[in-house]
């Protein structure tokens, strides 16, 4: 016997020994960490699977709409009749002693109303703008919080704590979590799944990473065209055999490793090969609109133009089709087992030409959110499927007026001390306002949520308890909400 098979550390020993007492020790070394082994065959795609739900779930599976830039809540969901009032009027300086902003300057800017009329939609009588006449036709089914509030006012802190609990970089996001806990339903498609349109995501993938977590549970970017997931397809004169034998040789070596060190990445990093390969076959099928009626087409609006509308912020023409598309292929992702999918549309930063702009922006947003909403509610999904909309922060009441802008005041600047998200389905009682600001929108005055108390509040509608839900990483136990996080009890049915 030679000295390298002699001399075995004790993890080299349980790895080697996984169908015996070893394997016993091993997946209780793992389940400490949150790792749990795989039964049966020990398949590398097993090789780590979920926690599970510490309570009885309601929501299944989640899609999470981000509008990234920051909203303007007093646009679009929480109308100020007295800040259109003081339209010109300045705020007294108590309100914005100490206060940072990205652009503004504080010393000249005035109050800037609101020139959007609102109306009550549904029997609940919500009030929303009328830019979003399609989602305010939902209105019952919507939980609207007016009271958000967070602690960063530039964009990609403010992204990576919406996605990912944390303004710092290398935490695992939201649907990172969601899987890690739950594992996926699907097995030919990913677990968390990343729809865009408009501009590229200013922050990239930061905020759709699995961090620390192991990497089979990091967002994958799908294309709403084309090929779904960049270089899935071989390459050009590669046959199936080639690949098959290339997968098989990966596969081997990758197993060889893990069988020395026992690193759970290895495993997830098989994994994600195995899922590439049976996703070859599925993706085309999911991305392809054939078997969708017209009417369901014509609903989602997938053929949609701009009708003359255009933007400096929201990406090309095409916006008003990917967007559409993208809405339906979220439909399809749950229908098909994706634990979590995240719609990405931006951009919603309007430091000026908000009027233009956000015209353009709800027009792309409206008709096929709501024909979402509305769709899954018929296929009788709405009821296990979370719907959240969101962003990194809010707009000011008051309005822009950098030097740059040569005198006109047409836009707003970040805003984190107040701003607006809803919520529907999956658990969520519909039909409500959760909290309330002051009188023009500066300030949350009643039922205040932070970022991480929304963060409690969609892992409780998974039957997930935040605190209890951990990994364990460079000797600290790390979680979703950090240090802080209530579940918002208003919202849960």
């Amino acid at each position: 016997m030679n000295d390298d098979a002699i001399q075995l550390t004790r993890r080299d020993f349980l790895v080697s020994t996984s169908r015996g007492i070893g394997g016993v020790a091993l997946a209780s070394l793992l389940g400490a960490d949150r790792l749990l082994a795989a039964s049966g065959t020990g398949s590398p795609s097993q090789a780590l699977s979920a926690v599970g739900p510490h309570f009885a779930p309601r929501a299944k599976n989640c899609i999470f709409l981000y509008m990234e830039g920051g909203v303007s809540q007093l646009d679009l969901f929480d109308p100020k009749p007295k800040l259109k009032e003081l339209n010109g009027q300045k705020l007294p300086e108590s309100l914005t002693k100490n206060v940072r902003f990205a652009f503004l300057q504080k010393d000249s800017a005035v109050l800037m109303g609101s020139p959007h009329p609102f109306r009550r939609y549904g029997q609940s009588g919500l009030e929303m703008s009328q830019l979003l006449p399609r989602i305010g036709s939902c209105a019952d089914d919507l939980a609207l919080v007016r009271s958000m509030h967070t602690e960063a006012f530039n964009h990609h802190p403010g992204e990576l704590l919406m996605y990912c609990g944390s303004m710092m970089l290398g935490r695992p996001s939201v649907g990172s979590w969601v899987n890690y806990a739950l594992g996926s339903p699907s097995q030919n498609l990913p677990g968390y799944v990343v729809l865009t349109a408009g501009r590229a995501p200013s922050g990239g993938n930061t905020m759709f990473q699995s961090g620390f977590l192991p990497s089979n549970f990091s967002g994958v970017m799908f294309r709403s065209r084309g090929e779904p997931v960049q270089d899935l397809n071989s390459p050009a004169g590669l046959s199936a055999e080639a690949r098959h034998y290339g997968l098989d040789a990966l596969r081997d070596l990758n197993a060889l490793r893990q069988k020395v060190v026992g690193d759970p990445e290895i495993a997830a990093r098989i994994a994600n090969y195995e899922l590439a390969a049976r996703m070859q076959v599925a993706a085309p099928e999911l991305t392809s609109f054939a078997g969708e009626s017209a009417t369901t087409l014509s609903e989602y609006g997938v053929d949609r133009e701009a009708g003359g509308l255009t933007t400096q912020r929201g990406g090309s023409g095409d916006a008003f089709q990917t967007f559409s598309r993208n809405c339906l292929l979220a439909r399809r992702m749950v229908e098909r087992g994706v634990r979590f999918v995240a719609i990405h549309h931006a951009s919603w930063d309007h430091h000026n030409d908000l009027d233009n702009d956000l015209v353009y922006n709800c027009r792309v947003v409206d008709q096929p959110v709501a024909a979402l909403l509305q769709d899954l509610k018929q296929r009788g999904l709405l009821d296990e499927t979370l719907v959240v909309w969101a962003s990194e922060f809010g707009r000011t009441p008051l309005g822009e007026n950098r030097p740059s802008f040569d005198g006109r005041v047409s836009g707003r600047d970040h805003h984190p001390f107040a701003f607006s998200v809803w919520l529907a389905g999956g658990g969520v009682r519909g039909g409500q306002v959760i909290g309330e600001t002051d009188e023009v929108g500066w300030n949350v005055t009643r039922e205040p949520v932070h970022v991480n108390d929304l963060h409690a509040t969609i892992l409780h509608l998974f039957g997930l308890d935040h605190e209890r839900l951990t990994y364990r990483f460079q000797g600290r136990d790390f979680r979703l909400t950090d240090v802080r996080g209530d579940v918002v009890q208003r919202l849960v049915v």
